[in-house]
């Protein structure tokens, strides 16, 4: 073991700023002496309410006192607020509002922000390398009864590049724990980081990795949303000053300068191992058994009493739900405006259904207008991996009201003309209406159009509705809320 002296000080938001900015504002709660092995997640889990605190797991069973797991980071609008730099909100509906404009925002003052390269920082305070590599050193949960063992990485980014342009990605996959120095990675297909190995492999060379284990929320928030450009340069626009990373000495890939862990290392050619099942997103454990890629640890850099950030995923809502819900319902809105779909009012990714079931608002304007939203909807960027229903409806419809949307299906939608079907689309092993083993990894995407029918909208039966003024008046008269 390697301790690097003189470090300085640097107020970067890191995790343990963000965690102390928590605390400062009662959003953090404490947990000590739980065991890893369910007991954690379970509290993790368990926790919910309204606006539940993100925790701090520390004096893990079997783990030195300092060392820590944080979860819930994502999990609510004041932590999603906090993590992304915004001021409070009244409602998750203000909060999308917001969304949908800073997206656009974010993304184009991306490339303004690249990571800055420093000589130094906290990342390096210990290092260890060769017969000192370990990664049993630190806490590794298993997180459901049917794991197929411990991971380490739920919340983590896994940093790549490709090959022939030197681009540098990361994103975020599952993690688990073979032995000290071993660790079998899930990578969907498709995904940047597959895709970056495969362009080594394909030249016969190992592929350079490196796994952040604990870093600020938003490094997290930006590796798991499929954003365009740089995960590095997105996150450093989004809190308005650069990332500091440092250049990994045995892979070259740039590191987070302020993580808790960072673990070094190679996906070598063919080596495989089984990995899984893993209770996933999903709320199934839906990919089983896989023989998944091998990452081979060359080297650990870590921070003294260092915390992972764990994710803790059930069915939903869970640690990440809330999150992907508002920040992909506001990149489908742009996205539906990049791809000319015009007077989009609103988009809903329902957080029950993740991504599975999308409503879209639209002022109609042409024949044909719902079914060209819907169809583009169906293979975004956003939405495009394992999606499922697509609903559009009406402008006097609130996308996020399950109840006005289910009311939109009913009344202004009939199956045998209002159904598209598209077959064939993209899916992942994730997917628990696949059969095991398959190398079709696809499914089938449902357009339903629940809009008044436009060639006979004016004639439409009028909606049931209260007079505005009235409900103002007997509101007032009666003291109603």
């Amino acid at each position: 073991m390697t301790v690097r002296k003189g470090l300085h000080n640097m107020l970067s938001n890191d995790l343990r700023d963000w965690l102390k900015e928590r605390k400062k504002n009662h959003r953090l709660k404490l947990i000590e002496g739980a065991d890893w092995n369910i007991e954690l997640s379970t509290v993790a889990q368990l926790n919910t309410g309204k606006e539940p605190p993100a925790l701090l797991f520390k004096r893990i069973k079997d783990y030195p006192p300092g060392y820590g797991v944080v979860c819930g980071a994502l999990r609510t609008q004041s932590n999603i607020e906090s993590v992304l730099g915004l001021p409070s909100h009244k409602s998750r509906l203000d909060l999308l509002k917001t969304l949908q404009t800073k997206f656009p925002e974010w993304e184009a003052k991306a490339a303004g922000y690249p990571p800055r390269f420093v000589k130094s920082g906290p990342v390096l305070e210990e290092v260890h390398s060769a017969k000192d590599v370990d990664v049993l050193e630190f806490p590794a949960p298993k997180w459901h009864d049917f794991d197929g063992g411990r991971y380490i990485g739920t919340g983590d980014i896994i940093v790549t590049r490709n090959p022939y342009t030197d681009e540098v990605n990361f994103g975020t996959y599952r993690v688990m724990v073979h032995d000290a120095t071993t660790l079998g990675i899930m990578i969907v297909p498709g995904h940047h980081g597959f895709i970056n190995m495969a362009r080594y492999h394909e030249q016969g060379k190992a592929c350079p990795v490196a796994i952040s284990l604990g870093h600020h929320p938003l490094l997290f928030a930006a590796s798991a949303l499929d954003i365009p450009g740089s995960e590095y340069n997105f996150a450093g626009a989004v809190r308005g000053k650069p990332f500091n990373v440092i250049k990994e000495e045995i892979t070259g890939l740039p590191i987070p300068a302020d993580s808790e862990i960072v673990l070094a290392g190679w996906f070598p050619v063919g080596a495989r191992r089984k990995e899984g099942p893993f209770g996933e997103w999903t709320g199934y454990y839906a990919s089983g058994e896989t023989s998944s890629p091998v990452m081979e640890i060359e080297r650990i850099y870590h921070r003294k009493d260092p915390s992972i950030l764990g994710c803790s995923m059930y069915r939903p809502p869970d640690d990440f739900s809330p999150f992907s819900t508002l920040a992909r319902s506001a990149m489908l809105f742009n996205e539906l405006k990049k791809n000319d779909v015009p007077d989009v009012q609103g988009c809903w990714l329902s957080e029950s259904g993740v991504h599975t079931f999308i409503t879209i608002s639209i002022k109609q304007r042409y024949p044909g207008h719902a079914k060209q939203a819907g169809i583009v909807a169906s293979h975004s960027a956003v939405t495009a991996n394992m999606g499922r229903y697509i609903v559009v409806v009406d402008e006097d419809i609130d996308p996020t009201n399950i109840n006005e949307v289910i009311w939109a299906m009913g009344f202004r939608s009939d199956p045998k003309n209002s159904i598209d079907i598209i077959r064939n689309a993209w899916s992942n092993p994730l997917d628990p209406m696949i059969r095991k083993p398959s190398k079709a990894l696809v499914n089938s995407r449902a357009i339903i159009d629940a809009c008044r029918p436009f060639d006979w909208i004016d004639t439409f039966p009028k909606v049931v509705e209260i007079n505005p003024e009235v409900a103002r008046r007997v509101r007032e008269k009666w003291a109603l809320e």
